[in-house]
């Protein structure tokens, strides 16, 4: 997996980008959109094997996840911007398993679960997959890590940011 860290860089940048409105929790809903699928791992400590639906990278990195759970939160939280919410909330969650399949790790991502229990990688792997446990990402591997995301993730999202500011400078 991408770090926590490369994932709420991409929601951030979701939310920058997309919502002109400027909606008072949508940045944190889109930053914790982005970090949620994630939250998958404490099956590990249930038992449920990696291969599982309910695995890590399984139902919680799917579409259908990232489209539930951006209905939950549009109709929740963001009743009078409903479509701006659907959208970045939608786009953060399924930014994680975009990246998470670019990793250079793990057994795929789940993205079409219920309906095919496949896992999937892109054919572009460069990004470095991230150590679990906060001990193990401070060392070595995760400073290669940390690099390797600097490379494939923030310096993408801010050239996103470049284009975004010049653009409304034009128009």
């Amino acid at each position: 997996m991408a770090s926590l860290f490369g994932h709420a860089i991409v929601g951030f940048t979701i939310s920058k980008v997309i919502d002109n409105k400027k909606l008072k929790w949508l940045l944190i809903a889109a930053i914790v959109s982005t970090i949620l699928p994630d939250f998958d791992v404490v099956g590990f400590k249930f038992g449920i094997n990696y291969s599982h639906p309910l695995g890590h990278r399984g139902f919680t990195h799917s579409i259908s996840f990232a489209i539930i759970w951006a209905f939950i939160l549009t109709f929740t939280l963001g009743r009078k911007h409903k479509v701006i919410w659907f959208v970045v909330i939608l786009l953060s969650t399924v930014s994680h398993g975009i990246l998470d399949a670019m990793t250079s790790g793990g057994e795929g991502v789940g993205f079409f679960i219920p309906f095919n229990n496949d896992r999937f990688f892109f054919s572009f792997r460069e990004i470095l997959v991230s150590p679990l446990g906060i001990k193990n990402f401070f060392s070595s591997w995760g400073i290669k890590v940390l690099f390797s995301e600097f490379k494939y993730i923030v310096l993408p999202c801010f050239l996103i940011f470049l284009v975004r500011f010049l653009t409304k400078k034009l128009y």
